[in-house]
């Protein structure tokens, strides 16, 4: 079965894949093994090296990339240029801390030596998903290979040629055949892969059933899994919040990438001494966004990736209204050269017990909940199977101390928008998912700490 990349923008195909037959597979198994062995021995420097020059090699084609990402999953330029640009900040971060980052710890004991050193753990298969498809392969690359394991990537399948495209980058950048390789696969192929013994670890950012999956198959084989799922967050207004702000993050917090973040923030829960203002003006602000053609950098938002994220997002704002919530602005798709574009949308009073309000809407709608107080904010935010991240707007301290303790989140931004940085942790809690990606704690993921001790 073919694996094609369709433009969303159009519905046409662009090109199309035949899917590795087992033999290839095999091969590229075998390559990966094999290049781990000689790989461990690279100098650090060297590596890092390597991952300078992948960056320079991002910069520098940063254009072609941001246009590939669009075209493939409907990214508006903008934030293609953008995503592009991170990817190679996140190189450079690594390529300048890694030496640091796997410094061996020492533990005072009574021996005469004792400390923890970090170890690769070999062939590390990445399971991918299309979003953003070049910033959610290089979070894991970066330090994975800076660590010394190797990575093999299981791209989503509408994303084939960026997949292809950063396997090149990287044997461009001077890292040896075999250390990062990209596996054109069906999902039902996935499952081999793990099986084999040669792959030591899985990290898999997706979906809650492909993540329940992943995980189940690994825990049988006794493998490290890294989980980055789905996410619901809320995003909180208090009354002493600047509104102003407050509404122009709120709006792109909930477009970003067309609405396509598991990050984006989701479900808005506003007091009610500022709640009618802040429907007003997101509202208004939601309906002017620019939607049309991805490639215009006057662009703010470019359709859904696929035709099926299309159809679920429909049925979900049905289902909301079927539920008895008020449809503010949008709710249709727009019929814009057969592409799969969805009106920005806003939602009031949901019903928390409704069952679409338990799922994660991956496309521009934005549900808007009342509030009378800081207790029933902080309860209606954690009302969700999600705990990926949190934004919590105030400027009273005792409120922002509440938020910090008592939001369950991986994360958790005051006044700020959520975001990824490769400096710090990233990651869930609860059905969002479990491990750390980014920052020293996302290399030493899918390390051996080696505990020595010498007599």
């Amino acid at each position: 079965m073919p694996i094609l990349s369709i433009n969303p923008s159009t519905g046409k195909t662009l090109r199309h894949f035949d899917a590795l037959p087992p033999e290839q597979l095999e091969a590229k198994l075998a390559l990966a093994a094999s290049a781990w062995k000689a790989y461990q021995e690279v100098p650090l420097e060297h590596r890092a090296l390597c991952m300078r020059k992948l960056a320079s090699l991002i910069e520098d084609e940063t254009e072609e990339l941001a246009r590939l990402m669009t075209l493939e999953m409907g990214k508006p330029i903008r934030a293609a240029r953008a995503e592009a640009q991170k990817c190679a900040t996140a190189c450079r971060f690594y390529a300048e801390n890694a030496a640091k980052f796997l410094t061996s710890e020492a533990v005072p004991t009574e021996a005469s030596s004792s400390y923890v050193r970090f170890d690769p753990l070999g062939v590390i298969l990445a399971v991918m998903p299309w979003n953003f498809p070049l910033w959610q392969v290089f979070r894991f690359l970066a330090p994975a290979l800076m660590a010394g394991n190797v990575g093999l990537l299981k791209h989503a399948s509408n994303v084939p040629q960026c997949a292809l495209t950063i396997e090149a980058l990287t044997r461009r950048a001077g890292f040896p055949r075999g250390v990062f390789q990209a596996l054109l696969i069906e999902s039902s192929d996935v499952a081999k892969v793990i099986d084999d013994p040669r792959v030591a670890a899985i990290t898999l950012t997706g979906s809650n059933p492909a993540g329940s999956a992943v995980a189940a198959q690994a825990g049988k084989l006794i493998k490290k899994t890294v989980l980055e799922l789905g996410g619901s967050d809320p995003f909180i207004v208090m009354p002493s919040a600047d509104l102003n702000v407050a509404i122009d993050t709120a709006i792109k917090a909930r477009t970003i990438n067309n609405g396509q973040s598991c990050i984006a923030a989701k479900r808005f829960i506003v007091h009610e001494s500022i709640y009618n203002e802040f429907q007003e003006r997101f509202s208004v602000g939601m309906d002017n966004l620019k939607v049309g053609d991805p490639l215009l950098d006057e662009t703010d938002v470019g359709p859904l990736a696929t035709s099926k994220g299309l159809e679920e997002v429909q049925a979900q704002v049905q289902a909301c209204i079927d539920a008895g919530a008020l449809l503010i602005t949008g709710g249709e798709r727009m019929m814009v050269d057969q592409g799969n574009y969805f009106e920005p949308t806003v939602i009031a009073g949901l019903s928390r017990t409704a069952p679409v309000y338990r799922e994660e809407i991956f496309g521009p709608v934005a549900l808007l909940f009342r509030v009378h107080s800081l207790d029933e904010a902080i309860e209606v935010a954690n009302d969700t199977p999600f705990g990926l991240g949190a934004s919590a707007w105030t400027h009273d301290p005792v409120e922002q101390q509440r938020f910090v303790a008592d939001l369950q989140a991986g994360s958790v931004f005051i006044n700020a928008m959520v975001a990824s940085d490769p400096r710090l942790p990233f990651g869930g809690v609860k059905q969002s998912g479990f491990g750390r990606e980014l920052s020293a704690v996302g290399m030493h993921e899918f390390m051996n700490r080696k505990t020595v001790v010498v007599a």
